[in-house]
C-alpha cells in the first residue's frame, strides 16, 4: 500500500492531527479530509476522537459511544497513520459526560510533549468557534487545519478571530492566516458534500450506502442493526 506518512528518526518531533467529532457515523467525507491534511502536513498520524457528547450538542440523542468508536476503528484500519482515539470515551456507560476541545488538546499535548500538534475542523464549526468554551486559549494551543467548502472564503475565518490574536502582517499565503502563537490553515484541496445525517437518513430509508461508508463500517452497522 503506498502512503504518504512521513519518515521520522528516532526521538525527532512527530506532526500529528486530532480529528474530533461525533462520527454518527464516521463517513468517507471524514476519511478525505483526513488524507488530504496526512498529504499537505506530512502527518505522522492523525487521532480520530469521537466525543462523547459535545458541548454544543448536549440535546442531540446519539449512537452509543461504543458502537461510534468501533466504527471509527474499522474505518482506521484502512489507513496507516490513521488511529482511533479514547480521548474523549466517557468515564461510565451513560455517555452523557461533555469534554471540552482545549482539554483535549492539553491533554495530548502532555502525553507527546515534543510533536507539533494540528487540530483539524470543518470550516462551519470552526465559524462557532467563538461559542467554545476558552476559545482565544485553544487557538493558542495548537495550529488549526480547517476543511474547505465549496465557496467558502478565508476572509469568514478572519472575522470570527479577535482582531488582536492576528498577527500584523498579513500572509502572502491565501490559505494561511498567522496568529500570535499558531497558525490556521484553509485545506483547500478537499470538498465533500458527504454528510452523517445524510447517510443515517439513508439507512433508515434503506437505501445503499457503497461509497460513502467504508465496507467494514457498512458491514458493522448491518449486524448490529444501527440506524433503522
Amino acid at each position: 500500500m503506498t502512503t504518504s506518512v512521513a519518515t521520522r528518526s528516532p526521538g525527532q518531533p512527530r506532526s500529528i492531527a486530532l480529528f474530533g467529532g461525533t462520527f454518527d457515523p464516521i463517513h468517507s467525507g471524514h476519511i478525505a479530509v483526513a488524507l488530504a491534511a496526512r498529504r499537505r502536513f506530512h502527518l505522522d498520524a492523525v487521532y480520530f476522537i469521537p466525543s462523547s457528547r459535545p458541548p454544543h450538542k448536549t440535546k442531540l440523542i446519539l449512537t452509543p459511544f461504543a458502537h461510534r468508536y468501533a466504527l471509527v476503528a474499522l474505518a482506521c484500519a484502512d489507513h496507516e497513520g490513521f488511529l482511533p482515539s479514547l480521548a474523549e470515551a466517557p468515564p461510565d456507560a451513560s455517555g452523557t459526560h461533555v469534554f471540552y476541545s482545549l482539554d483535549t488538546v492539553k491533554k495530548f499535548k502532555k502525553e507527546f510533549p515534543s510533536d507539533h500538534l494540528y487540530f483539524i475542523l470543518g470550516a462551519d464549526q470552526f465559524l462557532e468557534i467563538p461559542t467554545w468554551r476558552n476559545y482565544e486559549t485553544l487557538l493558542d494551543s495548537c495550529d488549526f487545519i480547517i476543511a474547505n467548502r465549496p465557496g467558502f472564503r478565508m476572509d469568514a475565518l478572519r472575522l470570527v478571530i479577535p482582531p488582536e490574536m492576528q498577527g500584523r502582517v498579513i500572509s502572502r499565503d491565501a490559505n494561511r492566516i498567522t496568529l500570535r502563537k499558531s497558525t490556521v490553515y484553509l485545506l483547500s484541496t478537499v470538498r465533500s458534500h458527504i454528510s452523517s445525517t445524510e447517510v443515517r437518513q439513508r439507512l433508515h430509508a434503506g437505501k445503499p450506502v457503497d461509497g460513502l461508508v467504508a465496507p467494514s463500517v457498512q458491514d458493522y452497522i448491518r449486524r448490529q442493526g444501527l440506524y433503522q
